[in-house]
């Protein structure tokens, strides 16, 4: 009877071991290909900031990088998920996270895109200055 404890004890252990193996060559494999959830998120800012990648916020309010149905997708969802009409508050939450996301992607293109007029409209009135 002890010699069929002792072999079931050596076994499992076995088993164990071999399973933290593997795990360990898993991680280091995910680890050397970047596999962590940071950066299989993105490696932008607000990727990092917010918790969501933007292809996952748009997946969530169901949009095909155009952004014309925004309003109409996220009104819906936030409804259709409203937590006193027998919806979910976590997916209600998702989807209010989505769309702060896309609204903060839309809000810095727009930054990025006054910026190069910004810098033409200084460049131009030093060089006017420097000419007179």
């Amino acid at each position: 009877m002890a010699k069929v404890i002792i072999q079931i004890i050596v076994v499992g252990t076995q088993i164990v071991g071999k399973a933290f193996v593997e795990a360990y060559k898993q991680a280091v494999a995910n680890a050397a290909a970047g596999g962590s959830a940071t950066s299989r998120m993105g490696k932008d800012s607000l990727s990092r900031r917010t918790g969501m990648s933007l292809d996952e916020a748009y997946q969530i309010l169901n949009l095909k990088r155009d952004v014309s149905n925004l309003s109409k997708n996220y009104e819906h969802l936030f409804k259709v998920n409203d937590a006193t009409s027998g919806g979910s508050f976590y997916l209600q939450s998702k989807v209010v996270r989505a769309k702060e996301r896309i609204d903060m992607e839309l809000t810095e293109a727009k930054k990025e895109s006054q910026n190069p007029q910004d810098i033409n409209e200084q460049s131009s009135s030093q060089s006017a200055s420097s000419n007179s």
